[in-house]
């Protein structure tokens, strides 16, 4: 996935969240629902959101140190955990807590300002302006994944994508929408009816929606932060460049890891001849490495180890891990 096509999302996003947020603001100062309250700090986590990605992968691309020697390709992918974290604290928690608050002033008698009102159609224009505006941000997250997911449906491309960007907006967008479709409900069936009892139902929706959404992104991510290794697509061609190489007479094992969403490092064993003078398999060893980066160019940090393949070879037991250095 190219990092401008996830930026380009990113931006889109974030224009239309803190538009939509300063009218859905507006709409609850002047018929306090409940519903509008909660979509208006939905967006505005959602703008908070958005910046999280950008800071990140502004970060992330600082070269490396001697401190940090394989880069920041991860920071990506910790800002990406920090927009779970916010979502499930500002978005989802507050908007039950103004459910709850809300369905103590009807369950009193209170709270019918949005029935009386004289604006009570501002948070229905509000509400289907913000559902044109989230329409098109999504649209514009699925043209984006659509570049980057190949054969894979939208669903596999959020659980198996190692560029957080474009998995968290399309959730994000995904959940804007049905929460703004949750908000309309609510309001619309409280002027209706009169009761303001549907307004609380479409304020907890929301905020249920939003601690799932929070929780499946966190769920994700952690993923990434733990380490995945690279995509069988990728592994495929990094062991058939290993294979190909003159010289290497088979890989003996080999291991993966994204150090961020375009950095892959490869550490693997290759089997080359027992008869091979140290020139030669120098030799060997750099036309792999430049057949490996020639077939997979995310391959940033590139280990081979030659060794002499034996059938019956049985590793050295390992020595026990040493414990927690005492403080």
């Amino acid at each position: 996935m190219s990092t401008e096509g996830g930026t380009k999302a990113v931006v889109a996003a974030l224009a239309a969240n803190l538009a939509i947020a300063v009218t859905k603001f507006g709409a609850w100062l002047l018929t306090g629902a409940s519903s509008m309250l909660a979509e208006a700090i939905h967006s505005l986590a959602d703008s908070g959101n958005q910046v999280l990605l950008l800071v990140g992968g502004k970060r992330s691309q600082r070269s490396a140190t001697a401190e940090h020697p394989f880069g920041y390709g991860r920071e990506r992918y910790i800002f990406a955990f920090l927009v779970s974290i916010v979502l499930f604290s500002i978005g989802g928690v507050f908007a039950l807590y103004e459910a709850y608050h809300k369905y103590e002033e009807v369950h009193a008698g209170e709270g019918g300002d949005l029935v009386d009102s004289r604006w009570w159609w501002v948070p229905l224009a509000v509400l289907g302006a913000a559902i044109i505006a989230e329409s098109l941000s999504f649209r514009t997250a699925v043209r984006e994944a659509n570049k980057a997911r190949g054969q894979q449906s939208l669903g596999r491309f959020i659980k198996s994508a190692k560029a957080p960007e474009l998995p968290v907006i399309l959730l994000e967008d995904f959940a804007a929408l049905l929460g703004l479709a949750f908000a309309l409900f609510g309001v619309g069936l409280t002027l209706i009816t009169r009761n303001g009892m549907f307004d609380v139902v479409g304020t907890a929706a929301i905020g249920v929606l939003l601690v799932a959404v929070a929780i499946t992104l966190a769920y994700e991510t952690k993923s990434l932060l733990l380490g995945e290794s690279a995509s069988p697509d990728a592994v495929g061609r990094i062991e058939g460049a290993i294979a190909g190489t003159p010289g290497v007479e088979r890989l003996i094992h080999m291991k993966t890891l994204h150090m961020g969403p375009e950095e892959i490092l490869v550490a693997a064993k290759i089997a080359v001849p027992a008869a091979g003078t140290a020139a030669e398999i120098a030799d060997v060893i750099d036309a792999a490495e430049r057949a490996i980066r020639q077939a997979e160019p995310m391959v940033t940090s590139l280990y081979l180890e030659p060794d002499v393949f034996r059938a019956d070879y049985t590793p050295d037991p390992r020595p026990d891990r040493p414990g927690a250095p005492a403080h």
